[in-house]
């Protein structure tokens, strides 16, 4: 059977010729640096100090902010689970930057298309795709660097799809960020075993009864030439990329009613699936909070990372005056912001969207206001050895 995951071939890792994976996989790490810190991250730290175990610890870490890049055709963190993976395991073999950046582009591809072709099923069955895919893609990823057989590939994926998981009914607690790097350790296991001799049939696994795409929902469609990272959101605000419309119509309309009595955010349903916290208790649940961050917006401006570590009361009080309601005629990441008796927004691309994508500078703030200047110049020498990036980052023993 051939392989149903796509292994995108021979990725070119010159500094120049690979900007849109370089940016993604900065992106990730600065996340990675602030989240490393955070109390799930803290906890996976704890849990051990082999490759796996920390491996885990940076997954967590990078997407313990809900910072961290997004595929919107799949609504998955593409990079999550993939980019710890490479990097670590790319360490820990002695490789460069321009071997992790390849197996990192191959990993990251295979989430992207992976979660595009479950999508909206995987999301409406109440999984994370970010877990349920990243998981594979971080196989391929250590498949690479690792210089598997094909043969072996397939066990690996095989075995890998064995374990997919993660449940959306996470988001707003740190469940979330936990089951990404698990699912990142998974991949390093799966490929592991498969060197280690491990067999399993991946017709039977992936298509058969009661196989991966039965139980997913997931029929698989190869993905067109076209690579996602040409897709992929940088974002701009630390919360669910659902809320980023919302928190731009908010911010359009700040000031235009200073103590408005009632405010209505429009979204598209899986919007509204995703960011589903109405009331939220701590700063974990506000990122998934439409109407937290609507009031949020449009009495303190657009949100950061630190305005995440508490719930701001006056900020609960206007949201609790804010409704949403769904609407199937937006776009899935569109909102529409009005304030009764008042003005409306709309929005359709936020800051950090294909569309709309944040020029050098922007990145570059992001960047640093993450990490500081401990990353600069980083992934910019494809011959440099990874284990100078992990250093960069914290994520060796040595920290």
């Amino acid at each position: 059977m051939e392989v149903p995951i796509l292994v995108t071939p021979g990725i070119t890792t010159d500094a120049h010729a690979a900007p849109p994976y370089r940016v993604a996989l900065l992106d990730w790490l600065a996340c990675a640096v602030a989240g490393s810190h955070e109390p799930a991250a803290r906890a996976a730290r704890a849990a051990g100090d082999g490759l796996i175990e920390r491996i885990a610890w940076a997954g967590c870490a990078g997407h313990v902010l809900d910072y961290d890049d997004t595929f919107s055709p799949g609504l998955v963190h593409a990079s999550a689970a993939v980019a710890p993976v490479a990097l670590l395991v790319g360490a820990e073999l002695g490789r460069d930057v321009g071997a992790v950046l390849d197996a990192y582009a191959a990993g990251f591809e295979t989430t992207a298309a992976l979660a595009r072709a479950g999508h909206p099923a995987l999301y409406e069955r109440g999984w994370h795709p970010t877990a349920v895919c990243g998981s594979i893609g971080a196989a391929i990823a250590a498949a690479r660097l690792s210089g598997l057989t094909p043969e072996q590939v397939d066990h690996a994926v095989a075995l890998t799809l064995l374990r997919a998981g993660g449940l959306r009914s996470g988001f707003g607690s740190d469940g979330k960020a936990l089951q990404v790097g698990l699912a990142a350790a998974a991949g390093l296991q799966a490929v592991r075993l498969a060197q280690g001799g491990a067999r399993v049939p991946l017709a039977a696994v992936w298509s058969g009864p009661a196989g991966f795409e039965q139980v997913f929902g997931v029929s698989w469609a190869r993905a067109a030439d076209e690579r996602a990272v040409t897709e992929n959101w940088i974002k701009a605000y630390p919360c669910c990329l659902a809320t980023h419309s919302t928190i731009e119509a908010g911010l359009e309309l700040r000031g235009s009613a200073p103590a408005p009595a009632a405010v209505t955010v429009r979204v598209h349903p899986l919007a509204r699936a995703a960011a589903a916290r109405d009331d939220p208790s701590d700063g974990l649940q506000a990122k998934f909070s439409i109407p937290y961050l609507a009031a949020f917006a449009l009495l303190r401006g657009a949100p950061a990372v630190p305005d995440f570590e508490t719930v701001d009361e006056e900020v609960r009080d206007l949201a609790r005056r804010v409704t949403v309601r769904t609407d199937l005629a937006l776009s899935e990441m569109a909102a529409r912001l009005e304030i009764e008796g008042g003005p409306t927004a709309h929005v359709e691309s936020p800051l950090g969207s294909p569309g709309r994508p944040m020029d050098e500078r922007a990145l570059l703030r992001k960047v640093r206001e993450l990490a500081g200047h401990r990353l600069d110049g980083v992934l910019d020498d494809p011959t440099a050895p990874a284990a100078r990036v992990v250093a960069a980052a914290g994520f060796d023993l040595a920290q």
